[in-house]
C-alpha cells in the first residue's frame, strides 16, 4: 500500500490552476445553444476538438471566436434544427447538440459520426433522457431525429431520479459565463 508521509512544521501557501476538463468543455460549448446571447467559456483545453465543435455550432447559426484559452459563442434567436453537414459527422460529441436544439426547436436532426454510434452509450444515454421528457427519436438516414410535442410539464422527479441514479453525464474543469443581449 502506497502513503505519503508529511511532515509538519512549514506552511503551505499558493494557488494551484486546474486544467479545464476535456469532456466538459464540448458540452459546455453545445449548452450555449440553449440560450440566446454571448456565453464566454474560459480555461478552455485547447484540443483539436474545441475547433471541431465551433464548426458544429456555427454550422446551426452561432458565431464562435477562439482566442487562446477562450470561446465566445453568440447564439442567434433562430438557430437550425439541422446537424448533418460534414463537420457533425466529424466529432463524436456533436450528439450533445440533440438536447439544446430540441429545447430551442422542439425538433433536431443530428447526423451520426461514422463506426460505432448505433447503440453507443452516449447516444442511447442522450435519447433516453428525452424519451423520458416525453420526445420521440428515431435513427432515420444515417440521422437521430427527435420532435418534442407542444408544450407540457417536464416531470423534474423522474429527472432527478434518473440524475440520481447515475444516468447524468457531469463534467467539470471549464467555467462558464453567460451574458444575454
Amino acid at each position: 500500500m502506497e502513503r505519503f508521509l508529511v511532515t509538519g512544521g512549514a506552511r503551505l501557501a499558493g494557488t494551484v490552476e486546474v486544467a479545464g476538463a476535456k469532456n466538459s468543455v464540448l458540452k459546455l460549448m453545445a449548452a450555449a445553444l440553449l440560450a440566446e446571447g454571448t456565453t464566454t467559456i474560459s480555461n478552455c483545453p485547447e484540443i483539436l476538438d474545441v475547433p471541431l465543435m465551433a464548426d458544429v455550432l456555427r454550422g446551426l447559426g452561432a458565431v464562435v471566436t477562439i482566442e487562446g484559452d477562450t470561446v465566445s459563442i453568440s447564439t442567434p434567436a433562430e438557430l437550425s434544427h439541422h446537424a448533418d453537414f460534414p463537420a457533425v459527422g466529424r466529432l463524436r460529441a456533436s450528439v450533445c447538440v440533440l438536447g439544446p436544439l430540441m429545447g430551442r426547436c422542439r425538433r433536431a436532426e443530428v447526423a451520426l459520426p461514422g463506426g460505432d454510434a448505433i447503440g453507443s452509450r452516449p447516444l442511447d444515454m442522450h435519447q433516453s433522457g428525452l424519451r423520458a421528457m416525453g420526445a420521440t427519436m428515431t435513427i432515420e438516414h444515417g440521422k437521430v431525429v427527435g420532435r418534442r410535442p407542444a408544450a407540457r410539464r417536464v416531470d423534474r422527479t423522474r429527472l432527478s431520479q434518473r440524475r440520481r441514479n447515475g444516468e447524468h453525464p457531469d463534467g467539470g474543469g471549464a467555467r462558464r459565463r453567460h451574458h444575454h443581449h
